[in-house]
């Protein structure tokens, strides 16, 4: 059940794919991912090769199942990209999530050794110019979605079937999805899987700080914010002292610069537990969690919650 080309592409059992998420996404939680059925990601940004090397070796020591590697294509990462992609491709990675620029300079030497790329879009037009790249797959991130949505407003009820009308490939959904009915929905608007982030922060596997995962399970649908609108990188972040500072710096015109600072104190909530202290990217589905789960009670929760709304909606008389 839930077989789609997305589980066929990738290899795995249901169309549950992990997002990219910096710090925390790192072997244990790709792995335990991955083992119960969906597709692990490992996040590259911070890492030196050699340092993702070791992640990658430690993720498969905990897992026979497929694996995949965030790549940014952001500027500020370009010198880590080539020896990057030497190493997932050393190492037998099955699939690359890339978001930023286009994939095109990267797609011949994936592709040779068939690796399978899946770029993360804000927008269709991005999504069909990944295409004639030749990517394997799209993820469209609506506007709900923790990190960066794009400048346009779509939320991910429009932009699903907007892409799957438009494109001839697979579309993964994201943005707002984080239990069995986003899931469900989702395919119901055309995708062919779904994309996770925020959800999984507040798994066990997932090695932010007891207290970070606490405030997840408290927080509401009001409690992220947009920063970073009038300097065109808009982002969804949890909403706490840090955040609301940089919009006060917004309003005053302060440099991007001193914006960046402030941007790059996410380790002092995720890993020291200081809620206030820092800005992290959070979706608005953080209002929909309930707990700290393991990863393969979050998954099996999905699919099961799946299973009976698509019972009901089969009850219906026509």
């Amino acid at each position: 059940m839930f077989e789609t080309r997305i589980t066929r592409l990738l290899g795995i059992e249901y169309p549950i794919i992990q997002g990219g998420m910096g710090w925390l996404s790192r072997a244990e939680l790709a792995a335990a991912v991955s083992s119960a059925g969906g597709l692990g990601i490992i996040a590259s940004a911070s890492l030196s090769s050699e340092e993702l090397r070791e992640e990658i070796k430690k993720a498969k020591d905990m897992t026979d199942k497929p694996l995949g590697v965030n790549v940014p294509l952001f500027p500020q990462f370009k010198d880590k990209l080539k020896g990057h992609l030497e190493v997932l491709i050393d190492e037998g990675i099955k699939a690359v999530e890339t978001a930023g620029r286009t994939p095109e300079s990267i797609v011949p030497d994936l592709k040779n050794a068939g690796v399978k790329i899946i770029h993360k879009v804000p927008a269709v037009r991005f999504a069909l110019k990944a295409e004639s790249a030749g990517v394997d797959a799209v993820a469209v991130v609506g506007f709900e979605c923790g990190g960066h949505p794009g400048m346009d407003d779509f939320t991910t009820l429009i932009l699903i079937p907007r892409a799957v009308d438009s494109l001839k490939i697979p579309v993964i959904g994201a943005g707002g999805i984080g239990d069995g009915r986003g899931f469900a929905a989702a395919l119901a608007l055309g995708a062919e899987g779904v994309l996770m982030g925020t959800r999984f922060m507040a798994t066990k596997e997932c090695m932010a700080h007891p207290n970070f995962k606490e405030w997840l399970v408290k927080a509401k649908e009001t409690d992220t914010m947009m920063i970073e609108r009038s300097v065109n990188n808009p982002a969804r972040v949890m909403k706490n002292n840090a955040s609301k500072k940089i919009l006060d710096m917004e309003k005053k015109g302060a440099p991007i610069e001193d914006m960046i600072t402030i941007r790059r104190t996410s380790n002092r909530v995720l890993s020291d537990g200081d809620v206030e202290a820092g800005v992290v990217s959070c979706g608005q589905v953080v209002g929909l969690i309930e707990g700290v789960l393991t990863v393969k009670e979050l998954i099996e929760r999905i699919i099961s919650e799946a299973k009976d709304i698509c019972s009901y909606l089969g009850s219906f008389k026509f």
